[in-house]
């Protein structure tokens, strides 16, 4: 064990990386990718070697801020580094590549070195890729679930019934939960939401929660909005439950695989302490799932699994078909939710979704007639009373209103070239076209629809409008649109789609939710 000087560099890397010289590397031999295991005076992690040559002198070790925050350390402190041992779990990745079966205990190993940075990226890459190839079982997803329940934290709460909803993701435009929390908190159930960021759509729960309040909360704070109003709407990268799927989800995105869809949804559930989970599994063209009987098989894992890990799960199999309401985007999709909840704009699609979901929720704990009870919620004003509760205990203003938000100050409207009747919508074209707008980064940005399915179009008819922050994001926009068929106006009985002339060059449209 040898010892060195601290040296923070403030590099944020998303992992634990410290950096020696190529002479400091040799006399520990170590070589780049290596690992080494730093030991201060309160704790010890394993963290993965760079070597520079010119970037710190001699007897230094470079820190990033993984490292830095977990070991609490600064500039100068000394540290002891010895090369660590070879992780076991290599050993154990190795077997599921072959198509061995894993245990419980060689998962758990897997998962405690992911969490613990004992893992590089390439060997999280394989044992994902393993999972991919070789399937994964319901014993392996219990395993999974499991372990990543016990390497993170556990949120404790004393109020009973605890209920939560979670989607698979798919289509543009839903905004189910904004609705659904502040619902079934008015109707007295514990509902502490944490949602993810967008990964592949337009927007996520966090994204939309976002424009209202502030939703980076950590646990304690998390806790304490539910015991004042029943629920919450937060950002799930904050709170470290079940901390390895958002490392797992880093390496699947960019693989387009999603192994880890059952154990990564429902570890986050068992984490915030659920009893009651209503899984959302949108169905149609374009969406993860295509078709019912897909969803009836993915249904019967996730009310397994829940009965594995002592949640009781029911899944609602919902339409997919195009998107929910017309707002695609954070900001527009916050104001048209808050819409909604101020009774000003009826969405019939959205209400009726939030409703049946709700309603279910409502059943599960022992209420009657749930569906009833929820439309008076949100007739009544009750929701939107309960949501404005919400965003004053999370740190927003709880007066705002439809026309506070900001929106894209930039607009093109995308018009039919043909009169008939709207007969398709194209979900992933229209999330890349709100994307090239610039959702969800820019938050003012994305697409407003004046056209849904069924609906009768003449020629000249704008069928939808971007928004964007950036006037130069509309021409990227739409350039964009000149890739992509969005929409389909036609006669109806007219059958031809298209003509392929040549080669059709193809990108299969990726979906991955949490």
């Amino acid at each position: 064990m040898v010892s060195f000087r601290v040296r923070i560099l403030g590099i944020d890397s998303g992992k634990p990386i410290v950096i020696l010289t190529e002479d400091d590397a040799a006399d520990l031999g170590v070589k780049s990718s290596s690992r080494v295991r730093v030991n201060s005076s309160r704790k010890e992690l394993t963290a993965i070697v760079n070597i520079a040559s010119t970037m710190i002198p001699n007897g230094t070790i470079g820190v990033f801020e993984e490292v830095r925050r977990i070991l609490h350390l600064k500039d100068n402190y000394r540290v002891d580094i010895e090369v660590a041992p070879f992780p076991s779990s290599l050993q154990f990745i190795r077997n599921k590549l072959m198509g061995r079966r894993l245990n419980h205990d060689e998962i758990h190993e897997i998962v405690k070195d992911v969490v613990e940075g004992n893992l590089r990226e390439t060997e999280i890459a394989s044992f994902i890729t393993s999972l991919h190839m070789q399937g994964v079982d319901l014993d392996e997803a219990t395993s999974l679930t499991n372990a990543m329940v016990d390497t993170g934290h556990f949120l404790k709460i004393k109020k009973r019934p605890v209920v939560d909803k979670h989607s698979i993701g798919g289509v543009p435009g839903d905004k189910t939960s904004l609705l659904l929390v502040p619902v079934l908190a008015a109707a007295g159930c514990i509902i502490p939401k944490s949602s993810s960021r967008a990964i592949t759509s337009a927007a996520g729960t966090a994204d939309k929660a976002e424009v209202l309040m502030p939703v980076n909360l950590g646990v304690e704070e998390m806790t304490k909005v539910v015991q004042k109003t029943n629920g919450c709407l937060v950002w799930g990268g904050s709170l470290e439950l079940a901390p390895a799927d958002d490392i797992f989800v880093q390496i699947e995105f960019p693989l387009s695989i999603d192994p880890l869809l059952l154990p990564s949804i429902m570890s986050k559930k068992r984490a915030a302490n659920v009893d009651n989970l209503v899984i959302d599994i949108p169905t149609g063209t374009g969406t993860k799932i295509k078709t019912i009987e897909e969803a009836n098989l993915l249904a019967r894992d996730f009310i397994e699994l829940g009965r594995r890990v002592n949640i009781r799960t029911q899944c609602t199999i919902t339409s997919g078909e195009q998107p929910i309401g017309y707002a695609i985007g954070p900001a527009l999709e916050a104001r048209e939710a808050l819409e909604i909840l101020m009774r000003r704009k009826i969405v019939p699609e959205q209400i009726d979704k939030v409703c049946h979901i709700a309603g279910t929720l409502l059943e599960m704990v022992g209420r009657n007639n749930g569906y009833d009870i929820a439309a008076g919620i949100l007739n009544s004003g009750k929701a939107e009373k309960k949501m404005r509760e919400i965003i004053s205990q999370q740190g927003g203003d709880p007066n705002v209103k439809p026309e506070d938000i900001v929106v894209g100050e930039y607009t093109f409207d995308v018009k039919s070239k043909n009169a008939g009747t709207l007969l398709w919508i194209d979900n992933n074209a229209l999330v890349e076209v709100a994307r090239a707008a610039g959702a969800p980064k820019d938050k003012e940005a994305g697409v407003i629809l004046h056209k849904k399915l069924g609906e009768r179009v003449r020629k000249g008819d704008s069928l939808f409008t971007l928004y964007t922050a950036k006037s130069r994001k509309i021409e990227r926009a739409r350039k964009h649109l000149e890739e992509v068929r969005v929409c389909r106006v036609a006669e109806k009985g007219e059958m031809l789609i298209q003509m392929v002339k040549d080669i059709p060059i193809s990108k299969k449209a990726f979906i991955l939710e949490r």
